[in-house]
């Protein structure tokens, strides 16, 4: 995990633009049913080059110091195929980008790009809610022969499950940034009350039952 500071850092940009919304009174509906209290779209920080610089550098930071003998950068379609982008630039890496499935027509490639087998990759996410959609990328990577040394992501949730889903899969999996992190900086930038704050963090550990 990233340095408390740079955490906050990020989240406090992630609110700044907009890319997260708190609303502990109307909660949002995700995709999945889970009835939740915040909704974050990181694909906003595309349109803000000093936040996408910042997320940048902090994947390249990350990826250098973690897993230093990672050869691949995959970015998952399609929120994390822009900085999977970036970050390949700046540690002057190929690149690949994983979707969610196979192409239905030509080639039928789930992977574009060119990926040896044996190659060690790190994946590049947007976002980890349950952890699901980040392992079947990771899963398809090592399908094609890649080595995964790990998935990182700009901002985690951090349900408990997703970390066990992780664990279980024996895939390493760093964030940026992190629900703990933003709730403190929504709580200084006055963003959220105190007893927003309270529900917040409630809500994180029980998120299917919580608002049922």
């Amino acid at each position: 995990m990233m340095a408390i500071t740079t955490a906050k850092e990020i989240a406090a940009n992630l609110l700044a633009i907009g890319a997260v919304h708190l609303r502990p009174e109307q909660p949002f509906t995700w995709t999945s049913g889970i009835k939740s209290p915040i909704y974050c779209d990181n694909r906003i920080t595309m349109s803000y080059p000093q936040v996408r610089r910042l997320i940048a550098r902090s994947f390249a930071e990350t990826i250098r110091s973690q897993f230093p003998e990672a050869q691949v950068v995959a970015g998952t379609a399609t929120a994390g195929i822009p900085h999977a982008a970036w970050v390949a630039e700046l540690l002057d890496l190929p690149m690949i980008y994983v979707r969610d499935k196979a192409k239905g027509h030509g080639r039928q490639n789930q992977i574009e790009g060119s990926l040896a087998a044996g190659q060690k990759v790190v994946v590049i996410e947007d976002l980890i809610s349950t952890g699901g959609s980040s392992l079947k990328a990771a899963h398809a990577v090592q399908a094609e022969g890649g080595e995964v040394l790990g998935v990182v992501a700009i901002f985690s949730y951090q349900f408990p499950d997703a970390e066990a889903l992780f664990a279980e899969a024996g895939i390493p999996c760093t964030t940026l940034s992190h629900y703990t992190a933003l709730l403190e900086a929504a709580s200084e930038q006055g963003v959220i009350t105190a007893e927003q704050e309270k529900v917040l963090g409630e809500w994180r550990k029980s998120p299917r039952a919580f608002f049922a």
